[in-house]
């Protein structure tokens, strides 16, 4: 398993971290997602590394933005 934490920002409430779980829980490999709202950090499990393209492409779906990992 593979832990990676990432910042996020533009997230405000709790819809904000269901939109940022869906999409980057779609990505492939991707186990588990976790969205702490008022840090903005996302924390993704997945079985191996997760291209950190995919992981902004995700987040930027749900209309936020990817500073990067935190």
């Amino acid at each position: 398993m593979t832990v990676t934490a990432y910042t996020v920002t533009g997230m405000t409430c709790g819809h904000c971290a269901s939109s940022v779980s869906e999409e980057v829980g779609a990505i492939a490999g991707v186990n588990d997602v976790k969205v702490d709202v008022p840090t903005g950090t996302v924390t993704v499990t997945s079985e191996s590394p997760v291209d950190e393209s995919a992981v902004k492409a995700a987040v930027e779906e749900a209309g936020y933005t990817l500073v990067g990992p935190a």
